[in-house]
Formats: C-alpha cells, structure tokens, sequence
C-alpha cells in the first residue's frame, strides 16, 4: 500500500480503509476502491482518475490537482480547501459536502452530480461550469467569478446572492432567487 510522501506514476491505487497519501505525488494513476478516510493533503495530482470511489473523507487541502477527473461512486465529505486546481472534472459523483474554500481553480466541470452543500467562500474560480446537477445549498461568500457559469445548476438555496458577480445564470433561476437579492440590497417584501 503507498504511503505518505509516496512518488506513484502509472499505477492502479487502491484506498483502503485509512488510505495515507499527503504531500504524495501520483501521476498517470487510476485510484478506486473504498476507505473511511483518505488524506491527500499538500499530494500533487496530474493526469488521476479516481474511478466509482467511495469514501466518507477525503481530504485534499493544499493539493496541486492538474487534469484530476472523479467520476461515479460516493463521497461523503470533499475538502479542497486552498487547493490549487487545473482541469477538475466531477462527472456522476454524489457528495454530501464539497469546499473549495480559498481554492483557485481553473477549467473546472461538474456534470450530473449530486451535491448537498457547495461551499465556495474566498475561493477564485475562472472558466467554471455546471451540468445536470443538483445542490441544495450553495455559498459563495467572498468568491471570485469569472466565467462561472451556473445555468446548468439546480440549487435550492444560495447563501449571499451578492457574490455571484461574474457568473452566468438563466432568466428563471434568478426570478427564484429574487426574493434572495431584494433582501440582500434592503428591500422588504409584503404582500
């Protein structure tokens, strides 16, 4: 089983259990199978599949994520708070609690995915879109936009409509959400 600090190029990984691979390097790999936990804290990822994986936590805070791609399976809680992203693609995965918080990610895609809550405080997210998925609670607190684009996004809830700058929603999900904005500029609603 690869450890902490591992150097892994072109290999199958499978998790177990407790699965250990912070401050790793994994290129050219396939990771799968189940664990409690997987630590991949400050681990540099480039070229990784992580095929119908499930795992109750997987921690990848500091990460490097470079043409990184999780597709099927399940995951309980997500972290890639303060990772630096380039080309994530999230496809068919369902994930009770994903963060970005603090993250800068570039070409992220997440299609058909479930998600409970998205949390995105502080994060700086270009060329970012949304397909087929669903989320019930979105929080983008002091998010950076730029070509963000939500339309594929059905999201019950947003925390703080006023750090949406810089996305690109549809006509009818801002009438939903525009109780949301009136609010968030002070003005009351009656009927």
């Amino acid at each position: 089983m690869p450890s902490r600090g591992a150097d892994l190029i072109a290999a199958t990984v499978t998790l177990r259990e407790s699965t250990d691979l912070a401050h790793a390097t994994i290129e050219q790999c396939r990771v799968e199978g189940t664990a409690t936990d997987a630590d991949l804290r400050g681990a540099t990822l480039m070229d990784v599949e992580l095929a119908d994986v499930r795992i109750a936590d997987l921690q990848a805070r500091d990460a490097n994520l470079r043409r990184v791609r999780i597709s099927g399976g399940r995951i309980g809680t997500l972290n890639l708070t303060d990772a630096r992203i380039d080309e994530l693609e999230l496809s068919g995965v369902r994930i009770d609690y994903l963060t970005l918080a603090g993250a800068k990610a570039v070409n992220v895609r997440i299609a058909e995915c479930q998600i409970t809550a998205l949390d995105l405080p502080a994060s700086t997210l270009s060329r970012m879109a949304f397909s087929a998925t669903r989320c019930d609670e979105l929080d983008p607190r002091g998010m950076r936009a730029q070509d963000v684009d939500l339309r594929g996004l059905d999201a019950l809830s947003f925390l703080d409509v006023a750090s949406l700058r810089g996305t690109t929603m549809t006509v009818r999900q801002v009438e939903l959400l525009a109780p949301v904005f009136a609010t968030s500029v002070g003005i009351s609603l009656q009927d």
